[in-house]
């Protein structure tokens, strides 16, 4: 810390192109914010002690395929299966095609299994008593304004009801939020339909569902169950996969997109342009420098102290604007969020954001630093001096 104030002066020797460089750094960690924020959210669906409390199972050939409703009896006597519920894609869009909302009909108790959403139980009761009642996630009722009392058309994108058309009609008679004033997740975006009334007024839909959600005594022996349950259909029409809530999501939306991997590639590109430019206005600081460095050694400082005060230069720099871009993106996250009306919605920057981050940051640092910094460990006194 004895020469901070050296490597300050040193830093900010060319102001310009230190912001510049600094700019640049900013825009490169406000776009990791953004996107390891979205990229942490989906790697931790499921991932609550509820979740791994809950199995899905699914048809083995495709989450498109139904299941028959019997085997919803055979589950429950499945042993450490301590309670059984199901639910349908409905597909959904409002106002237009665009509006693509995330709709099920699911069975009575399907809120049973998930005790981190919490209904009013006014609202609940009317929900069992309502038959084209539906429960909406806060952030949609946010998004389009909605109220409770409310009748709103949606028009599927898969299934008719009974007069032939696409064209639907509900009440929103409930609130799904997130207990305690957290989150409730993928649930804060849903819309939740009775599973009979669909099944009624539907003529595509008759004794099966899309999926069940089973919930385990012990979440030690779960494997052992799923393997029992997908036992029950083995070698006939209908076989079942069944996993762990966490995987199953994983592996649905591995089939639209690898999240982890187009977050990477994104990364990647931007980081390896950061190192180039970075390292650039490095090599430039001390080759300007030359001189001044030589001066240092003559009065006294060894080549491992040049080496350091290089390299805290180059880490100083690149810590500066990383702190503020993903300080940035903290603060705009909920603004862009609150402004949109949860159209756009951004998760908040955890820790696993800022520990990547900060790592990031000195690993960048370092590999931008280490050439320059070894140029002028090794600088010879006599030639610096003289020019060459």
């Amino acid at each position: 810390m004895k020469y901070f104030h050296l490597i300050w002066a040193a830093l900010f020797r060319r102001k310009a192109r230190t912001f510049l460089t600094l700019a640049s750094i900013l825009a490169a960690f406000l776009l990791f914010g953004m996107l390891d924020g979205i990229r942490t959210t989906f790697a931790q669906l499921g991932q609550s002690a509820d979740g791994a409390q809950r199995l899905q199972t699914t048809s083995r050939l495709s989450i498109v395929e139904t299941l028959p409703i019997s085997l919803e009896s055979r589950i429950r006597r499945v042993d450490n299966i301590e309670e059984v519920t199901w639910a349908n894609w409905f597909g959904g869009a409002y106002q237009n095609p665009r509006n693509q909302l995330f709709t099920f009909a699911v069975a009575p108790n399907y809120l049973d299994l998930y005790p981190e959403v919490d209904v009013e139980p006014a609202q609940l009761d009317a929900w069992k008593r309502t038959r084209d009642g539906i429960l909406v996630g806060q952030q949609m009722m946010t998004r389009f304004g909605w109220e409770v009392g409310q009748r709103i058309p949606l028009q599927s994108t898969i299934f008719p009801n009974s007069d032939g058309t696409l064209n639907w009609s509900f009440e929103i008679v409930g609130v799904l939020r997130g207990k305690e004033g957290r989150s409730a997740g993928f649930t804060d975006a849903l819309i939740l339909m009775h599973y009979d009334y669909f099944e009624e007024a539907t003529p595509y839909v008759d004794d099966t569902v899309g999926w069940y959600i089973s919930r385990v005594s012990d979440v030690n022996r779960s494997d052992a169950a799923a393997k029992a349950i997908d036992a029950l259909s083995v070698n006939s029409p209908n076989e079942t996969k069944t996993m762990n809530e966490q995987a199953a999501m994983a592996a649905q939306l591995n089939q639209m997109a690898d999240i982890g991997l187009i977050v990477g590639s994104i990364m990647g590109a931007v980081f390896f342009t950061l190192l180039l430019l970075t390292g650039n206005t490095m090599a430039q600081a001390v080759r300007e420098r030359t001189s001044e460095l030589a001066v240092l050694k003559t009065i006294g400082f060894t080549s491992a102290s040049v080496l350091g005060m290089v390299l805290a230069e180059s880490i100083l720099l690149v810590v500066i604007g990383g702190v503020l871009g993903l300080g940035l993106a903290a603060v705009l996250s909920p603004v862009v969020t609150a402004a949109s009306n949860g159209v756009i919605s951004l998760p908040a920057i955890g820790w696993q954001s800022w520990a990547l981050g900060l790592g990031l940051m000195i690993v960048i640092g370092l590999l931008v630093g280490a050439l320059p910094a070894m140029r002028a460990m090794r600088l010879n006194i006599v030639d610096a001096l003289a020019g060459r």
